[in-house]
């Protein structure tokens, strides 16, 4: 697997492959995570996708056709995991909620949100109950000074609102409304680097919070890690901690994340219809390929009538995020 091409010339990191006694394969696809653009009401410090309300890049009518088929078709997905940009913001959004509800599959939405004050978007917080939309939203800290820092002025305001909002239609109550927070650290403003606190005991202490101060519940908190891809690795780069924070998290290395990788059982689709191992990858343009090398696309899913055409998931640096300390994954950490 050819890795140091998407490194800068003077890093002094091991090759990811060489930590892994062998390469890294597919357990088994059970989650389509697709992004559907990178159109967005915000433009966040720390987005890896690099969303912001100036691009118009999104779904095409195409490729969320092949979308809608690559959901019927295959029974394996449990899980369609939606993401953007906002997701809510581009072509496609609700024919795909409502095809892979139709068809029994869990659908997540990750939602900054923020987009239901958006002119347009209003009725989303009743539409995601009606279709028993799983909802993973961004908030980065409990308070509001952190989170306007990293998102915008006034978004820790309206993200409460938002909350609130979703609380009175029984989401993280209800036992079919499964309302999920997010949990990202501050960029570093100097070497001194840290992996996000441990996350139960983070999630009790949000949990406190935002129910004694806001009256807010939900169920669950994810720990993510800063991943150095997109708008990080420039801030990094800007900084100049890019390489010295990917020493910090090679020394972290923990070998027993290996087995719990989102990229294991995970496709990421792209609003291109082109096919990923995880987001990072994506946004990296590190593609997924095929037995015989060739990179691959829902088109090649569709005509094969497989969704097992992987050979070994395309790995780089930015990978010991993902496996240092805890382990980090769209669910939060790993062991």
């Amino acid at each position: 697997m050819q890795i140091q091409s998407l490194n800068l010339p003077d890093i002094k990191v091991t090759p990811f492959n060489q930590k892994l006694s062998s390469p890294l394969s597919k357990v088994g696809i059970s989650v389509l995570q697709i992004n559907l653009g990178k159109r967005c009401n915000l433009a966040c410090t720390h987005c890896h996708v690099e969303a912001s309300p100036r691009r118009t890049e999104e779904l095409s009518r195409e490729i969320c056709e092949q979308l809608i088929e690559l959901i019927h078709k295959f029974p394996e997905i449990k899980i369609v995991d939606l993401t953007g940009g906002a997701p809510e913001m581009n072509y496609g959004f609700k024919p795909l909620v409502e095809a892979a509800r139709k068809t029994g599959k869990e659908v997540i939405v990750r939602s900054n949100l923020t987009i239901y004050f958006v002119d347009g978007f209003g009725d989303l917080p009743e539409y995601f109950a009606k279709h028993q939309v799983r909802i993973v939203a961004s908030l980065p800290c409990y308070l509001a000074d952190n989170v306007d820092k990293m998102r915008g002025a006034g978004v820790f305001d309206d993200s409460i609102k938002a909350l609130q909002w979703l609380n009175s239609l029984g989401y993280g109550e209800k036992s079919n409304l499964i309302l999920d927070l997010v949990y990202n650290p501050q960029l570093p403003k100097s070497g001194k680097f840290s992996l996000a606190p441990e996350q139960t005991n983070l999630e009790k202490t949000y949990k406190m919070f935002l129910q004694e101060h806001f009256n807010i519940v939900f169920n669950n908190l994810f720990t993510i890690t800063n991943i150095p891809v997109g708008r990080t690795k420039m801030y990094l780069e800007r900084q100049k901690l890019y390489t010295n924070y990917l020493e910090f998290l090679e020394s972290h290395f923990n070998s027993d994340t290996l087995g719990h990788l989102m990229c294991r059982d995970q496709l990421s689709i792209d609003y291109l219809g082109n096919v990923y191992d995880c987001d990072f990858n994506q946004m990296m343009n590190l593609p997924a390929k095929t037995r015989n090398g060739e990179p691959l696309t829902v088109a090649k899913l569709l005509e094969a009538g497989s969704l097992d055409l992987i050979s070994e998931i395309q790995t780089a640096t930015y990978c010991y995020g993902c496996t240092a300390g805890c382990g980090s994954s769209c669910g939060g950490s790993l062991v």
